[in-house]
């Protein structure tokens, strides 16, 4: 008598019960449920459900284009390492089936950006209320897998996840870091590697400093001088550069992919000495500036007093706003030294009127904190004091704040005296500097309520290549994610070291520069270090010395 089509061949039957064996044979999961960063709601581990991801695994998802985007960017995420097809398909409910299920539930205690993931022997279900939370859940999945899975090229691996279950949903909604391209001008694909760093550790916002003294790097065709002429600078003589608009709209584009938002900053009344270049009639003494290549602050501004600085101004914020689908037009200022008192918060009333006009939400550096609110403004504060009156006051006046503490977030101070690259005005910041705050306590006189949540700035007058820009972001980006995303009471310095240190090895493999702190207690092995290469730097070696992978950066992919 023949087997009916719905009963296995002995072939399958015979691949199940090798697998079956494997799988009572094998080692415990090399990485532990618990071990994610940014630290999870709540864990609850199962070793007896731990699961081998099996080279026929299909990835299945709810039959919505969005999730099943999702499931095929974890799809991309996974095959190069595993040398697995891991075809994507949808379905009306959703099962692992032995593989990957993502689904789409109605279920509001995970809010906009959490999920559910589930590792059983069946399989892993990453459960979400939105495509949003089905991505994160991926990243958590992704870490679950040993560390070889950033490898570019197939690896002889246990593709082994830890059994048991996981909730989770952010602590803050506004999650970010910020890109200075001004100061040194980075190229798209730069910018978008970046991006894939953001994502990885669930950071949901990249704010782009697209203008300085030193450089104006977004295309703004009713001034076109601004980029041909203002763009063609950076600190230290270099040949800067822009991005047109349709460099600007792939790295949107790009971001929205990965669920990250683009807030872009067009800093006013000051830092406009790349524009005055370009436009003297913006200036207070319309004679044009030279060109400036230094690193000091709060020498320029735009003529407050001129009906054509309002004009260029709105035409700017135009522009930018046509092409920046998210809420977010941050308008710098910070350190306007020379447009004071009245004559400053008249000013910033007048462009925070320009702004809500077309329909959206600014964002700007606390200096705007006197100035009259507007509904849904944002106050960027960097300070290192944290006493801070006139801030306290602007939030009680309706004002919510992104925290950026110099002291704590400012990613371009060094992390010990021998730092290579970087600064020091706001102090060395070593990851526990970076790990060891609450944003929703630390400004006086500001409840948690009105923190939308906190931001890394990585700052570029010392920064000049990609590798770089990595060195200063890891490890200290991961620490200050976790703060935005995971619960008050899961914050432990010890147990995000020791979690941290895994990292290490994934770096490595995906060819992610990044420093050795000493405070880590990173792997003894399976991480390979050279000394930096860039002239100026030092060259003596010591435990505090900053140290480069030896693997190049990976390319970044070219789509959206």
């Amino acid at each position: 008598m023949s087997l009916s089509a719905h009963e296995p061949n002995a072939a399958t039957l015979a691949r199940a019960a090798e697998r079956a064996a494997g799988e009572l044979l094998a080692p415990p999961a090399p990485v532990r449920l618990a071990d994610v960063v940014p630290a999870p709601q709540s864990v609850e581990p199962n070793p007896s459900e731990d699961w081998l991801l099996p080279a026929e695994a299909v990835v299945v998802a709810t039959a919505d284009p969005a999730a099943l985007a999702v499931a095929e960017q974890l799809a991309e995420l996974l095959r190069p390492a595993t040398g697995y097809p891991l075809p994507v398909t949808d379905a009306a409910r959703p099962t692992p089936a032995g593989g990957i299920a993502l689904v789409l539930t109605d279920d509001d205690g995970l809010g906009a950006e959490g999920y559910r993931l589930a590792v059983t022997r069946a399989g892993v279900t990453i459960t979400a209320v939105t495509a949003t939370g089905l991505f994160h859940g991926a990243q958590t999945l992704r870490q679950l897998l040993p560390p070889a899975i950033e490898s570019p090229v197939p690896v002889a691996e246990r593709w082994m996840l830890p059994g048991g279950s996981i909730v989770d949903r952010p602590r803050f909604p506004y999650r970010g870091a910020m890109l200075d391209v001004a100061r040194h001008f980075f190229a798209v694909a730069d910018v978008l590697r970046v991006i894939d760093h953001l994502a990885r550790y669930k950071l949901n916002h990249l704010h782009l400093h697209l203008t300085d003294d030193q450089g104006w790097r977004i295309a703004i065709d009713s001034w076109p001088r601004l980029t041909t002429v203002g763009g063609a600078t950076e600190v230290g003589g270099g040949p800067g550069g822009h991005y047109t608009k349709a460099d600007y709209v792939r790295i949107v584009s790009y971001a929205a992919a990965r669920h990250i938002t683009v807030v872009p900053e067009i800093d006013l009344p000051g830092h406009t000495n790349s524009a005055l270049v370009a436009y003297p009639e913006l200036a207070p003494d319309k004679t044009a500036p030279p060109p400036y290549t230094g690193t000091e602050v709060g020498f320029s501004y735009v003529d407050p007093t001129d009906e054509r600085t309002y004009d260029f101004i709105a035409d700017v914020l135009s522009e930018l706003a046509a092409i920046t689908p998210g809420p977010w037009l941050h308008i710098g200022g910070d350190e306007a030294f020379k447009v004071k008192g009245e004559v400053y918060t008249d000013f910033v009333e007048r462009v925070q009127r320009i702004v809500t006009g077309l329909g959206k939400t600014v964002v700007g550096w606390h200096q705007l904190a006197p100035a009259a609110h507007v509904d849904g403004r944002v106050l960027q504060w960097w300070g290192t004091d944290s006493a801070d009156a006139v801030t306290a006051e602007a939030v009680r006046r309706g004002a919510r704040l992104i925290l950026s503490p110099g002291n704590h977030t400012y990613l371009d101070m060094k992390y010990a005296p021998d730092t290579p690259v970087g600064q020091d005005w706001a102090g060395l910041i070593d990851v526990r500097r970076a790990y060891d705050w609450d944003p929703g306590s630390h400004v006086t006189g500001v409840p948690e309520a009105a923190v939308l949540g906190m931001e890394a700035p990585l700052w570029t007058e010392s920064i000049t290549s990609l590798a770089e820009i990595e060195f200063m972001l890891f490890p200290r980006l991961p620490a200050i994610a976790e703060l935005g995303w995971s619960p008050r009471a899961t914050h432990d310095w010890a147990g995000f070291r020791d979690r941290l240190a895994g990292h290490g090895t994934r770096w490595a493999t995906a060819g992610v520069t990044f420093h050795r702190s000493p405070e880590i207690p990173w792997p003894a092995e399976g991480i390979g270090f050279t000394q930096p290469t860039r002239p100026h730097l030092p060259t003596q070696t010591s435990p505090d010395t900053a140290f480069f992978p030896a693997p190049a950066p990976a390319p970044v992919p070219d789509k959206p």
